[in-house]
């Protein structure tokens, strides 16, 4: 088999699906003013050789808040694939380009999402198959797991009862004594939460093919919804495969309000960790403003899910 031809296979096969569903591909910018907020994701920023100078214009982290423009516009199923890029060091898993697929539907919510990735997955799986790619699986096996259900199944605690970071803090220094800790006011809530994430609860995700974990606690809420029914929880979802994460998923934020507070304490936190800031996500204002539908989109690493599937360890082009 040619180079890189199981990643051509996989690439039209997600085509393929998403074409058999009705979705509108679409394409968005690469180059752009806000290359996304999360605190601990690092852009790329375009240097003029003309002016000699660093511009005020990034490559982007993910296509989000372009496809949430296209959501205010009226647009409603649609996905992209095209590269992402993050100033992260090269690992097993990632590169500082990768394929991102991310696909949204308007006024739906993030379990249609759910069921979207189980049959993605499958038909991604059956077309590596077919054209006999050796695979991992016979046929995709999804397991469903609260993120409290996970720590409570593999460290006891109801991590539900610890949202407040003192608490948080008390409990690993306490119960947890191999963790390492920095000063208390050095930390987050956040870098609290994925320290005992990290070492004590994700390793056990190598057990499960395809673990779909859903309704993280109400601090991690990013750009989703918060639970009506239990506010201490938002509505997101990330899958792993044998340990590894493959995709993020919200139910969306359509309060333009709500977003500005929370980019506000994420730029905070930017400037405090690392020290820079970046430029206002006018972009994603400018959709919510207008106004976004109910909706739910999910980011999926392209190489990532390959090398879940099939017997393959370097997918990525390097």
């Amino acid at each position: 088999m040619k180079k890189y031809e199981p990643l051509f296979i996989i690439q039209n096969s997600i085509k393929e699906y998403f074409n058999s569903k009705s979705f509108l591909e679409v394409i968005t910018p690469p180059v752009v003013t806000n290359p996304g907020m999360e605190t601990h994701i690092h852009p790329f920023q375009l240097h003029s050789i003309h002016a000699k100078q660093n511009r005020d214009l990034y490559l982007h982290t993910s296509p989000e808040f372009h496809m949430k423009s296209l959501l205010s516009e009226g647009y409603e199923n649609i996905f992209t694939l095209s590269y992402a890029f993050r100033d992260e060091p090269d690992s097993t898993t990632h590169r500082k380009q990768f394929l991102m697929l991310e696909w949204y539907r308007s006024n739906e919510r993030y379990e249609q999402i759910m069921q979207d990735c189980e049959e993605l997955f499958s038909y991604c799986l059956n077309s590596l198959k077919s054209k006999q790619v050796p695979t991992n699986f016979e046929k995709v096996k999804f397991t469903r797991m609260t993120v409290a259900q996970a720590f409570k199944r593999y460290v006891g605690v109801n991590i539900l009862d610890y949202l407040n970071k003192d608490d948080l803090y008390e409990l690993i220094k306490n119960e947890f004594k191999t963790i390492h800790l920095a000063a208390r006011e050095q930390l987050t809530w956040d870098d609290l939460f994925f320290l005992l994430m990290l070492n004590e609860v994700e390793p056990k995700f190598v057990e499960y093919d395809f673990l779909l974990l859903y309704e993280f606690p109400a601090p991690l809420k990013a750009l989703s919804t918060i639970k009506e029914s239990d506010p201490r929880v938002c509505e997101r979802f990330e899958i792993y495969s044998r340990g590894v994460e493959l995709c993020n998923c919200f139910n969306e934020l359509t309060d333009e309000s709500e977003q500005r507070a929370r980019f506000t304490e994420q730029a905070k936190e930017k400037q405090n960790f690392y020290g820079y800031e970046l430029p206002e996500a006018s972009v994603l204002y400018s959709a919510l403003k207008k106004g976004l539908p109910p909706s739910a989109g999910i980011a999926l690493g392209v190489e990532r899910l390959l090398m879940s599937l099939a017997k393959i360890s370097n997918p990525f082009w390097d």
